[in-house]
């Protein structure tokens, strides 16, 4: 899945937008101001994304694919870096932004949930 697609999907995620808060313009994604995913440019040789998981799937995922390492400069308990160059297809990648995406959503207040599928 090249990065370009990888982006559309991050935005075509309801309420989703795209910031670059850091002094490197990095991209990031968040839905209701709170961070489900970002771009890595660290490596441009090797395109990867950097996605957030609950504590109980993180090691799962980083001990069934090679693709999926500890999160770059994130904290390692809670986001993995994911490489889109290896065996992993494109639909469980966007199955992985799914789940990053679910958590950081059901985490908002319902009050920040509403608003978000108000922008649908």
């Amino acid at each position: 899945m090249d990065i370009e697609k990888v982006r559309e999907y991050f935005l075509s995620k309801p309420g989703a937008s795209e910031d670059t808060p850091f002094k490197i313009a990095v991209p990031v994604f968040k839905v209701g101001d709170k961070m489900f995913g970002l771009i890595n440019i660290h490596e441009p040789e090797r395109s990867s994304i950097n996605l957030k998981y609950s504590k109980e799937e993180i090691h799962e995922f980083r001990s069934m694919f090679e693709e999926i390492k500890p999160g770059y400069h994130m904290n390692k308990d809670n986001w993995n870096t994911v490489y889109l160059d290896g065996q992993l297809d494109e639909g469980f990648i966007k199955k992985l932004i799914d789940i990053s995406y679910d958590l950081v959503f059901n985490s908002l207040t319902k009050k920040k949930q509403k608003e978000v599928k108000g922008c649908v």
